[in-house]
């Protein structure tokens, strides 16, 4: 074998589409694009959403609900899982060292579900009213920052 008797596999390579050649290549005339609509023309760029004049989808459809534009979103972490982080004086960089949260951006927000086994000093954006009553409880201080 050399380098000038060597072949692509058959059927690999196909001959491009040559539109507008006549009537005996099947694409002549129209050259495949059909008689009359927005679609013959060379600038065809239809809308997103567009159903040739039918009422679009998302017109049809009933438009229900509410979002709320003030709509505070927090990390959330729960009083049980404070005793994964190293120290008792817990910030959101201690909580980002111990995995609990993802991001130091965005706000934090302390619940009160499960048990404290020491006194933490946690400092938050927000607080449950029963995870201030745990943290208080065990001798520790919730404050909001």
């Amino acid at each position: 074998m050399e380098l000038h008797t060597l072949k692509p596999p058959e059927g690999s390579k196909k001959n491009r589409k040559r539109v507008g050649r006549g009537p005996g290549s099947g694409l002549g005339k129209t050259s495949g694009r059909g008689h009359k609509g927005a679609g013959q023309h060379a600038s065809r760029r239809i809308k997103r959403g567009h159903e040739g004049g039918q009422m679009p989808l998302h017109r049809r459809l009933p438009k229900r609900g509410f979002t709320n534009i003030f709509k505070r979103e927090f990390q959330v972490v729960n009083v049980a899982h404070l005793s994964r982080c190293s120290t008792t004086e817990i910030t959101g960089e201690t909580l980002k060292a111990a995995g609990l949260i993802h991001s130091l951006t965005i706000p934090i927000k302390v619940l009160g579900n499960g048990e404290l086994d020491k006194a933490y000093n946690v400092k938050a954006a927000a607080f449950s009213k029963t995870a201030v009553a745990k943290i208080e409880a065990a001798g520790g201080k919730a404050e909001v920052i």
